[in-house]
């Protein structure tokens, strides 16, 4: 299976993360020595279950270092537009190929252990896009001050994954609706409002179990989804803030 490692964020001057990028990219920050995307793509080569890299929005120039073989892909500009051009390349190098991961390059706790783990669900559990979330518990004890942006549903609190995976026919189908779902992927309320009325009003009441959200969505699109509940809480801690690149410093210098 490839790997599509997305890359292309740079921090606004706006944004709470400039003072560290200096109009620069966000990937390349510095965590423990090293770029934060090299971290994350030692656990690709790490994983022995990933055969190709394909980074978007970066170039050979970055001098990244990679064991597997690794190709440079421009920033298409939106988050979609990169995944569609990664699950292209994925076509190209192997046109047999039926699933990528889509993994961000802001979680640098990541390794190959986790990767695996992620690869062997799809392998025995066959489905159109696997979405991870992580219960509150596991995050909060493995990053007490991680601060994510939670979804209230009646058994658990949950955040997303960084770390997710779709079958390659999804890079043709339903492409307005992933994009309305991804432009509004810091907002679950809003995400659940693209799905419909009823959801929304059962999520803000609480009354909808993973499972149910699950069905929801699937029915909704007309794909089969897979929630992936993660027990590492590393897929999900992303450097999106300055407390959060400085906990993952303190985290990864040890």
């Amino acid at each position: 299976m490839d790997a599509i490692l997305t890359a292309g964020g740079i921090p606004l001057p706006e944004d709470l993360l400039f003072t560290y990028t200096q109009g620069q990219s966000k990937a390349m920050v510095d965590i423990a020595g090293k770029p934060m995307i090299q971290w994350i793509l030692d656990a690709l080569c790490e994983s022995k279950k990933v055969d190709n890299i394909i980074i978007m929005g970066m170039t050979d120039q970055n001098n990244l270092v990679s064991s597997k073989p690794t190709y440079y892909l421009p920033n298409e500009g939106r988050m979609l537009a990169n995944i569609v051009a990664g699950i292209h390349k994925t076509l190209e190098l192997n046109p047999k190929t039926e699933y990528a991961l889509i993994v961000s390059s802001d979680i640098p706790g990541l390794n190959g252990e986790m990767v695996d783990w992620l690869v062997d669900i799809i392998e025995k559990e066959p489905a159109d896009i696997y979405y991870g979330v992580i219960p509150r518990a596991v995050m909060e004890k493995r990053y007490p001050d991680s601060r994510r942006t939670w979804t209230h549903l009646k058994n658990m609190d949950v955040c997303g994954a960084d770390i997710n995976a779709s079958h390659v026919r999804m890079a043709t189908e339903h492409l307005d609706t992933w994009e309305e779902i991804i432009g509004k992927r810091k907002s679950p309320l809003k995400q659940a409002a693209t799905i419909g009325l009823g959801t929304l009003f059962l999520l803000v009441l609480r009354q909808l179990t993973l499972a149910d959200l699950v069905k929801r969505v699937c029915s909704r699109i007309g794909i089969r989804g897979k929630a992936v509940v993660w027990p590492w809480a590393e897929a999900g801690m992303d450097v999106d803030k300055p407390h959060q690149l400085e906990m993952m410093r303190a985290d990864l210098s040890k």
